[in-house]
């Protein structure tokens, strides 16, 4: 016992003298410059004043305890000082609440100290404190390790350089007290040798702490490394849950019998319980990474761990086959946290209609999503919509009356973000309201708006490609049918050749009659098909006149009726001008369509009627249904087809015969459920009145 007492005075004796002559070194020919210079030399000299003491009285005494104190407030406020070292503020104002809950925790020992030696009547009180301080010190070394970690991660390169000493020299002196406390928990008392060592631990680390204040402190910048201080947040919860656990088991101690054996039995299940349903939990995930960007860091987002997610997630292809659509939705959601989202891009009229969904589920979405007017906003004012705004009424541009009420009344959207491409409106997306609820500020709306014109970019540059491939498909297919025109020409010249010919020099009265006629039906076929080819998307104006819808759409129900169920539920008259030919084939092209995607057995009804202005016809199936991606970038696009060996032809062709008689084409589809075509053609009344009201205006302005 004596020969370790005797170590012990030598070591504690040791460092005070190290830790005095490191103290006098810094204040004599340390840099003057550095802000840490002067707390730094305090705390060498409290640390000597505290190796004295312990070197001079027995371990445990009042005195050395408080030296101790004092000794880890100063160190404390040392950090403090090697954090504001850039100049700035600001350091100071994010790392200030985790060093002053340190600092109070370790305040927390005058009052242990208070009750050890007044109120300490019992030895299980005794036992009782001693371990609370053990542990209150214990969360000041991790704490302390933490902080010191983020302070040499997040400074610059070169300011590494100028922080390797004073870092190590600090990580040395908490490591140690870490494990010096925590061996002394776990064994109830600390051991003889490491007692001893403490205080030439103390004299070690004064060494390389002093060299660090031989280099200049300029440059020092402050970045902490966001992704490993979320982490090690997340330890100090899952560590501070321990200790407490370990806290209240311990302090059970003190109670006897089976009320004991009652409560520590009740903890356990509490304790599991809660570590089960909280510690996995994706909301205690958000609120540690919203914790740690909102006291720990000066921007909410790491721009450029965003801006590489950001690129990944876009340029990504894999087996899942997303298309860019969805990939621009998923980038901007893992932007902000977002669980899901949907696209909104602009129609042939500049109403938004849906484009592209992201894990957003079943919604009821109607045909045009929002209308031009909300469209024309965002366009203009490059608008960023809170929902949550939109639905407390505040209006910034007047869009609050332009948002649809479908959209604000659903409860998931949070945030509408408009992708602007050369000024121009390429869509907009939707995002769902992330789980841990948060308001929009203006770094979400500066990020999210640079990402947005990215994305329109993107989008801008796949829809001007796939312009240029139908381009080039329908020149291939021009070129390829004036090939067909002039064969089918040269051969109608030739049959038309056999056939003058054959007239005058055939001798067999039967054999020149049945060439005649079947040269003749020959050559008028070729004729025919050659006429149609040639006025193929011309308007004949000799093939233009009225004539019913209801009757067309009862010849075609009459005509497929033979092969599959087709229901005409309703005939009403409905008198349009046009070309009657034409628009049975066009009916012809989406009753096939129709039956191509239902079952057999499932019927095809069509609908005849009029509004007063418009005739209307209508084409309804119950089959397999369209996504909203081939309605917006398949159905009407020439040679792009959903059947296996389809041309992709039908459905293009049957719009562009019905806008050629003034008419429009609408299709509204839902997968599983099945599809309705809406033919809209204008009455010839109206279009009499119209022309009519048009010839009287003109000649009332002659």
């Amino acid at each position: 016992m004596e020969s370790a007492g005797t170590f012990s005075y030598i070591a504690y004796t040791v460092g005070a003298i190290t830790c005095a002559i490191a103290a006098a070194w810094i204040a004599s020919r340390g840099d003057e410059t550095r802000s840490d210079r002067m707390p730094a030399i305090v705390a060498l000299a409290l640390t000597a004043n505290w190796c004295f003491a312990a070197a001079s009285f027995e371990p445990g005494r009042t005195i050395v305890e408080l030296t101790e104190i004092a000794r880890n407030l100063a160190w404390l406020f040392v950090m403090l000082r090697h954090f504001a070292n850039d100049g700035r503020d600001e350091s100071l104002r994010i790392v200030r609440p985790a060093l002053l809950a340190l600092a109070s925790v370790e305040a927390l020992h005058f009052a242990l100290l208070l009750v050890a030696n007044r109120y300490a009547v019992t030895p299980e009180i005794t036992q009782l404190t001693s371990e609370t301080a053990t542990l209150f010190r214990v969360m000041v070394a991790i704490g302390a390790l933490v902080l010191l970690h983020n302070l040499y991660v997040g400074a610059a390169a070169a300011s590494r350089r100028l922080l390797r000493w004073n870092a190590a020299a600090l990580a040395g002196m908490w490591a140690f007290d870490l494990n010096y406390y925590t061996v002394s928990y776990i064994l109830g008392a600390a051991p003889t040798e490491l007692v001893a060592l403490r205080g030439l631990a103390a004299g070690i680390v004064a060494i390389p702490f002093a060299l660090g204040f031989a280099k200049s402190a300029s440059g020092l910048e402050f970045r902490p490394s966001r992704v490993v201080t979320f982490r090690f947040l997340s330890l100090l919860v899952i560590g501070a849950y321990l200790l407490i656990m370990i806290a209240l088991a311990r302090s059970l101690d003190m109670l006897t019998g089976d009320l004991a054996r009652l409560a520590q039995v009740g903890l356990v299940i509490a304790a599991g319980a809660l570590a089960l349903i909280w510690l996995p939990s994706e909301k205690l995930r958000g609120w540690l990474r919203v914790t740690a960007i909102k006291h720990l860091f000066k921007h909410r987002y790491d721009y450029r761990s965003e801006w590489i997610r950001f690129t990944h997630t876009v340029g990504r292809t894999g087996f899942d086959e997303s298309s860019l659509q969805e990939r621009a939705i998923k980038a901007l959601a893992d932007i902000t946290d977002s669980p899901a989202g949907f696209l909104l891009m602009p129609d042939e009229d500049g109403a938004l209609e849906l484009a592209a969904t992201w894990r957003w589920g079943s919604m009821e979405v109607p045909a045009p999503a929002a209308p031009v007017a909300l469209a024309a906003i965002l366009e203009r004012e490059e608008l960023i919509i809170d929902f949550g705004e939109v639905r407390a009424g505040m209006d910034h541009y007047g869009e609050v009356e332009l948002v649809p009420a479908w959209l604000r009344d659903d409860p998931r959207a949070w945030a509408a973000v408009p992708l602007l491409h050369f000024d121009r409106l390429v869509g907009l997306a939707i995002l769902a309201r992330p789980v841990l609820e948060r308001k929009l500020d203006w770094e979400d709306f500066d990020l999210l708006t640079v990402v947005g014109r990215q994305l329109a970019s993107y989008l801008a540059e796949e829809s001007g490609q796939a312009a240029l491939l139908e381009a080039g498909r329908f020149d291939e297919f021009n070129r390829r049918m004036a090939f067909v025109m002039h064969d089918i020409k040269n051969l109608s010249s030739q049959i038309s050749l056999l056939l003058r010919n054959a007239e005058k020099h055939a001798e067999k009265p039967e054999f020149r009659k049945d060439m005649l006629v079947t040269l003749r039906n020959s050559a008028d076929k070729l004729n025919t098909l050659l006429a149609r080819l040639a006025r193929y998307g011309t308007k004949d104006s000799a093939s233009v006149r009225p004539f019913d819808l209801s009757l067309v759409a009862r010849s075609v129900a009459d005509r497929f009726g033979r092969m599959h169920p087709v229901a005409l539920m309703r005939a009403e008259p409905a008198i349009v001008t046009g070309d009657p030919e034409g628009f049975e084939q066009a009916l012809v092209h989406l009753v096939q369509n129709a039956i191509d995607a239902s079952d057999p057995n499932s019927s095809v009804m069509l609908e005849v009627y009029s509004n007063g202005v418009s005739g209307k016809l209508q084409v309804i199936d119950n089959g397999k249904g369209m996504s909203p991606q081939f309605l917006r970038n398949g159905l009407f696009k020439p040679f792009v087809s959903s059947k296996e060996g389809g041309f992709g032809i039908g459905a293009f062709e049957a719009r562009e015969m019905i806008r050629a008689m003034g008419g429009r084409l609408d299709v509204e589809s839902r997968e599983g459920l099945g599809t309705r075509f809406t033919v809209t053609v204008p009455l010839e009344a109206a279009g009499k009145l119209i022309g009519r009201t048009t010839h009287s205006s003109k000649y009332e302005d002659a």
